[in-house]
């Protein structure tokens, strides 16, 4: 049986079976086939292999990449301290497993295909560590109590009319952006930026993810563009796709796209809003015409009182990074404190949809956040929650930013500590998992911490 929600092949525009990718080399449609995995931060990082060779040694048997991967920074430099693999080691190799259901066309790419694949130890068991494995696990935790997860991104990023190349070369200075005064809604100055967001669109559903449509957001330049809801994994991959694709596509038009959570200091950040639901035998369990919030159903409350109780902790999931803490700031769009209301954009947990598409929004991760860690996040504390019965605490009416209560972690060194400290996090991802992303975020935090920024120099080159 399939896991509920999750669409047959032959029914997403892109998706291939391994029966179709022979036939489309066969006719020379075909040369290359892209094998990647997602890492820490959530890249896509792998191998090109001659498509032939794919499928007669690769899409049953797998390849190979180097261990190192799984403890790099983001320059690529191997970092010590993880016990998982170092120097002392000798840095081995861990098997890359295809998921032929994830096989795909790679549109924006010439004669390309691409399949996501998991990691494997040399035992060839899972490793505990990929991103991958961590959120199937608790795809698997949710199957076994019988839910089926939908769940669907809402991205956020700004384009810029300078290459990556002209932006590194210029110190990512002086960037141009797309548009020129905000734009959220605007169907006028969105015209002028379709040449890329209608390639994107295009190239996504063309690629295996199925697009609802885009719109430009409240920051110059700035655009959101969503996908169709899929069960969890599936949204995840659609997820990682979506972000390769709009950035490749960028470069090849001279064009730029960042997903960071803030650009810029004084305009909008980008988030990554999560969209929930719990399902089984093709039911929305959340669904509800109920107006009280008081009288949802069970499942649905302790879902998001599990989510709510268990986000501090988890904090580092959903803001990664150094810049993702920039982002929280009283009316900026983006959550400050743990609360929940009803179609309320202020709260960090807004409960959206009725009937049958009710559904639980998580407001709190940025763009910059890996969507496997971000994934597994939710699904563990909520699924905590059912099992333990956790109330979330009364809805919040009025401006979230102007509400007393608890507040997200303001630092990444503030939430890698919160995680660190966690025995939840422990219990359900295992001690070596928690050690091993804790080193992760610590590395990052020390990478800023040593760094020399462009508001040091204007503040004190020549006042101090």
């Amino acid at each position: 049986m399939g896991v509920i929600g999750i669409e047959p092949v032959d029914d997403v525009r892109g998706m291939l079976t391994r029966e179709r990718l022979g036939e489309l080399v066969e006719g020379g449609e075909i040369e290359t086939v892209l094998v990647a995995f997602p890492d820490l931060y959530g890249r896509l990082l792998g191998k090109r292999l001659d498509a032939e060779f794919f499928l007669e040694q690769v899409a049953d048997g797998g390849t190979h990449v180097c261990d190192y991967l799984m403890t790099v920074d983001m320059e690529m430099e191997p970092v010590a301290g993880y016990a998982f693999a170092g120097w002392e080691q000798g840095y081995g190799d861990l098997h890359l497993v295809p998921d032929i259901e994830t096989l795909r066309t790679a549109s924006w790419l010439d004669r390309t295909a691409l399949v996501l694949c998991d990691l494997h130890d040399a035992s060839h068991e899972p490793t505990p560590v990929a991103p991958r494995t961590m959120l199937r696990r608790q795809v698997e935790r949710a199957r076994e109590t019988g839910y089926a997860v939908r769940a669907a991104s809402e991205l956020e990023y700004y384009i810029f009319r300078d290459s990556y190349r002209d932006a590194a070369a210029n110190g990512y200075a002086d960037l141009e952006p797309a548009g020129w005064y905000i734009e959220d809604y605007h169907t006028l100055l969105t015209t002028r930026e379709e040449d890329f967001n209608a390639a994107a669109r295009r190239h996504l559903r063309d690629s295996g993810v199925p697009v609802e449509g885009s719109k430009g957001e409240w920051g110059v330049g700035q655009h959101e563009l969503n996908v169709r809801h899929a069960e969890v994994l599936t949204m995840a991959d659609r997820h990682g796709v979506y972000k390769q694709c709009l950035k490749e596509v960028a470069a090849r038009m001279d064009l730029s796209v960042t997903f960071m959570a803030k650009v810029f200091e004084d305009r909008a950040g980008s988030s990554c809003h999560l969209n929930i639901s719990l399902w089984r035998d093709g039911r929305n369990l959340f669904a509800t015409d109920a107006g009280d919030p008081e009288s949802y159903p069970d499942v649905f409350r302790w879902f998001l009182g599990g989510w709510i109780a268990h986000a501090p902790e988890f904090m580092a999931f959903y803001a990664p990074t150094v810049n993702s803490y920039k982002r929280y700031r009283s009316g900026s769009w983006a959550p400050t404190g743990l609360t929940w209301a009803v179609d309320n954009r202020t709260a960090g947990f807004r409960v959206v949809g009725e009937g049958g598409s009710r559904r639980i929004e998580c407001r709190i991760p940025g763009a910059d956040c890996n969507p496997y860690l971000a994934y597994t996040a939710a699904l563990a504390s909520g699924l905590d929650g059912i099992a333990n019965r956790i109330e979330p605490p009364p809805p919040l009416e009025g401006d979230a930013y102007a509400a007393e209560g608890a507040q997200l972690p303001a630092t990444l060194t503030e939430a890698t500590d919160r995680f660190e400290a966690s025995d939840f996090a422990r219990e359900t991802l295992g001690a070596d998992v928690v050690e091993h992303y804790t080193r992760f975020y610590r590395v990052e935090q020390q990478s800023f911490d040593r760094a020399v920024t462009d508001w040091e120099r204007r503040r004190y080159f020549e006042r101090i």
